[in-house]
């Protein structure tokens, strides 16, 4: 029997962090798959992402017919069946502390992603901004500006190489764009890094082709105009 391939099932792409961090990962790393575009909030989207996932919720990875669901898990899954692509650093310590990132950005920061959710096509300086989103915003400079510290040698992303530490921060950056958030020259330039990979443009260019509008993830919003 061939091999099924991948399919990944994600949300909207001007609103869909948790979609945008394997979808990342999987096209910068080269690894083929399909993409399934659900609308969210849609009744195709429950009725779809059901039949395939008990949690209701995208991403979701179908290998075959095997169903992976949470970004965390499937950046796992990745990472097992593609050994050799760089899904984790090499390094046992920078491993572990990129994991260590990602589960921080997967629990936390809730107050930034409250607050500040993702919206690429729109442009809302200084809105969202409070005294705890501030909070969020200075670990996660801390983070980048420390990995960027220990790991320049290796090359332009937290850990030097692209690796899934980088695809998940990738929301944050988009983030910060929208929103105008400002961040010391080591972390401006590694935001400038990420908005410049090609599979990061590919999003965004299919990101604003959209024109979508979902009142649910449009606090600031009335209307696209």
């Amino acid at each position: 029997m061939g091999d099924p391939g991948l399919t990944l099932i994600i949300g909207n792409k001007n609103y869909s962090s948790w979609s945008m961090r394997p979808w990342l990962l999987l096209r910068q790393l080269g690894i083929a798959f399909t993409e399934r575009k659900l609308s969210l909030f849609s009744d195709e989207f429950r009725s779809e992402v059901a039949k395939v996932s008990p949690a209701g919720r995208v991403p979701v990875l179908l290998d075959g017919d095997f169903a992976v669901w949470d970004t965390l898990a499937i950046v796992e899954y990745l990472a097992e069946r593609f050994p050799a692509l760089g899904v984790w650093p090499a390094d046992l310590r920078a491993r572990a502390r990129a994991r260590s990132v990602c589960a921080e950005m997967h629990s936390g920061f809730a107050n930034l992603r409250g607050q500040m959710p993702v919206n690429i096509e729109a442009r809302l300086p200084g809105r969202g901004w409070n005294l705890a989103v501030q909070a969020d915003i200075d670990r996660i400079v801390q983070i980048w500006d420390e990995l960027r510290a220990s790991h320049a040698s290796d090359g332009p992303f937290l850990f030097g190489r692209f690796c899934a530490a980088d695809a998940y921060f990738a929301p944050v950056v988009t983030r910060f764009e929208t929103y105008g958030v400002q961040t010391p020259p080591a972390c401006s330039e590694y935001r400038r890094t990420v908005m410049a990979l090609p599979a990061m443009r590919e999003w965004v260019e299919a990101a604003l082709a959209e024109h979508s509008f979902i009142p649910e993830d449009e606090p600031y919003r009335r209307s696209r105009d």
